[in-house]
């Protein structure tokens, strides 16, 4: 297994007080950074994508996975009220983020609703899951496999799901735990 290659940001170039918003928008330029390259690695393994709306449905499933992880990290960490101010402002951060890439690769278009309505469908299943801790349970892999596999149905995806449980979605874990510890100072492990 060869590590992503990707540098992620974590410090401020600003000096002074952030908030838990500021914060929450530099997780979510890594979220999409994570999200990105994984897509990345998963076609350089061979996995072939079938265009950009492909990519972005797999972008989009790794980007709810890494939020509820981001809630998994702080719960317990941050009271009630600053956790859902951050997971609020991490989501729409990221679909800010989402649309304006699409936008981008795609070509114009409405896509922060659409992405939305997944995040809410992913996130509620997810949290209806069990983790470890802070760290996903083997059905949660799965269930990230199991949607990504759907949204390379179009090409082969044989072995699609083995590779996000076995491979991809452990390495994105290890990067962004690393970057949402030293972003919100909290701890990861």
């Amino acid at each position: 297994m060869r590590a992503m290659a990707i540098r992620l940001k974590t410090k401020f170039r600003k000096k002074g007080p952030k908030t838990l918003e500021d914060r929450a928008s530099v997780v979510a330029t890594n979220i999409w950074r994570i999200a990105q390259e994984t897509a990345r690695h998963m076609e350089k393994e061979g996995y072939a994508m079938g265009g950009d709306r492909q990519v972005a449905a797999v972008i989009t499933e790794f980007i709810a996975f890494l939020i509820q992880i981001a809630d998994r990290i702080v719960y317990g960490q941050l009271t009630e009220e600053e956790r859902g101010r951050f997971i609020n402002a991490l989501g729409k951060h990221t679909a800010r983020i989402t649309s304006v890439n699409l936008a981008e690769f795609v070509g114009e278009g409405r896509y922060a609703e659409e992405f939305v309505t997944t995040l809410n469908a992913r996130l509620a299943d997810y949290s209806e899951m069990e983790f470890n801790g802070r760290d996903p349970s083997y059905s949660v892999l799965r269930y990230l496999g199991l949607k990504v596999s759907i949204a390379m149905e179009q090409t082969d995806s044989k072995w699609v799901l083995e590779q996000v449980v076995d491979i991809e979605a452990l390495e994105a874990i290890k990067l962004f735990k690393k970057a949402v510890g030293e972003i919100l100072g909290v701890k990861v492990a």
